[in-house]
């Protein structure tokens, strides 16, 4: 089954920014950019926004999205989507691209379907930038460490590696969260019960990986700006409207 599928989770009830899918950024809703860059995505075939919310929903149609009315109960984005891939029997590859990412590069997502693509004995695949050093001390910035071929090793809220001597510069990167599923493991995965390396770091990902499953790690240049707060959304906002403006004037 080579069909993909991109699902785009999207929740009201943000601790940190309720209602955050409907905020208004150059007079869309923030998940309108976010499924609109998906939309640019060559390969797949269809774009899903899942949702447990009756607003984002309405919101959705109106702007022509497809969209998937979900339990209010998933505890992540990934249980999340995981509810709409059982219904895609004929896809194979689910790609999972966070609502909250209105300046999301549609090549960089193309990347990653190719290199599930390319590896048929990954599980997953995902993304990582360089890691700048005001970041390296940050908890809420993920670092992951790769192998010789590209695979995941570790993710980790600390920084990792450590270079004990202080002799060598590792290339220390940013975890992106942006992932690929193969559909059947996606759907094996979120039965299985948390892993201690998971609830240590708070990183579902860890879960694949104390499972033995391969991640491939593709290479990104820099993260795009992600909204968590209503003080991202403003800088988001003035970075949408340059962007038009510089358009207008070229």
């Amino acid at each position: 089954m080579s069909r993909a599928a991109i699902i785009i989770p999207a929740r009201w009830a943000s601790t940190r920014f309720p209602g955050k899918p409907l905020h208004l950024l150059a007079g869309k809703p923030l998940i309108q950019h976010v499924w609109e860059r998906c939309l640019q995505v060559s390969g797949v075939d269809r774009v899903i926004v899942a949702t447990d919310d009756t607003r984002i929903l309405e919101a959705a149609f109106d702007f022509g999205a497809e969209v998937a009315l979900t339990s209010e109960t998933h505890p992540s984005g990934t249980d999340r989507i995981a509810e709409v891939a059982k219904n895609l029997r004929t896809t194979g590859i689910l790609i999972n691209v966070q609502g909250d990412e209105p300046f999301l590069d549609p090549q960089l997502v193309e990347r990653l379907l190719e290199a599930m693509k390319a590896d048929p004995r990954a599980r997953m695949a995902t993304a990582a930038c360089p890691l700048s050093p005001e970041d390296c001390d940050n908890r809420n910035v993920v670092k992951v460490v790769r192998d010789l071929s590209g695979n995941a090793l570790y993710f980790s809220r600390s920084l990792i590696p450590c270079d004990r001597d202080g002799d060598v510069v590792p290339a220390r990167l940013r975890h992106i969260g942006l992932y690929a599923y193969r559909r059947p493991f996606l759907l094996k995965l979120v039965k299985a019960r948390q892993t201690p390396l998971e609830k240590s770091e708070k990183l579902e990902q860890l879960r694949a990986l104390e499972h033995g499953a391969r991640i491939r790690v593709i290479s990104a240049e820099s993260v795009g700006p992600g909204i968590d707060t209503p003080a991202d959304a403003l800088a988001a906002e003035r970075l949408l409207r340059s962007r038009v403006s510089s358009r207008r004037t070229s």
